[in-house]
């Protein structure tokens, strides 16, 4: 995909109101710091729209992007941070489960997982939740630039086994550093673009 345009259109907090979009949905969830903000400025080539922090925990919003007018990328709040009240997760959950529940437009969900540990409780807990909402996460696995290149297959069976992921479940890879898996995932999200305008058209 070409970015022509990007913005910032819509920001939902606890209390508001989910908006009713009329354009294809592809939402990201991940723990608080697995690089959630990077990897959507890298996709769409800015350096600071998503605001990215060393503070986890930062985003306790759903952030809609707009892109070339046809599609949002959807930024779900980092979950798992353990400074955060329970009160506060109990909130957070509340509202990403009302967003996977009842967003028309939702095509499909990335799961961010820091390729260097096994997934943690929170992360097969995320995992197992978005196939409960009847969608099957596709796996993100952050931080590619941390390991070696002669690494990175042992640590995508580790987050595949991890995950308990369903065969055929894909796995990219992804650098914020440089970059690496930009395409792969842009062209996931086309095809799945493809399949969608394809399907209306044949309803």
């Amino acid at each position: 995909m070409v970015i022509k345009s990007v913005a910032l259109e819509i920001v939902c907090g606890v209390s508001s109101k989910l908006p009713g979009t009329d354009k294809p949905e592809i939402a990201f969830a991940g723990k608080s710091n697995v690089g959630k903000s990077s990897l959507i400025n890298g996709l769409m080539n800015r350096k600071s729209l998503a605001r990215t922090s060393s503070q986890p925990g930062k985003t306790q919003t759903i952030n809609y992007y707009n892109i070339n007018d046809t599609l949002y990328l959807v930024d779900l709040p980092g979950y798992g941070y353990a400074k955060v009240s329970v009160k506060e997760k109990e909130k957070w959950g509340k509202m990403v489960e009302r967003y996977l529940r009842t967003s028309q437009q939702l095509m499909a969900v990335f799961l961010l997982i820091d390729i260097r540990h096994e997934p943690s409780a929170n992360d097969k807990q995320m995992y197992e939740w978005i196939i409960c909402q009847g969608y099957e996460p596709i796996i993100i696995a952050t931080k590619l630039d941390k390991l070696k290149r002669s690494q990175v297959q042992k640590h995508m069976k580790m987050l595949a086994d991890g995950l308990g992921v369903k065969p055929g479940t894909p796995i990219l890879p992804y650098s914020a550093l440089t970059k690496q898996g930009r395409e792969e995932i842009w062209g996931l999200v086309d095809r799945l673009l493809e399949g969608r305008s394809q399907g209306h058209e044949e309803g």
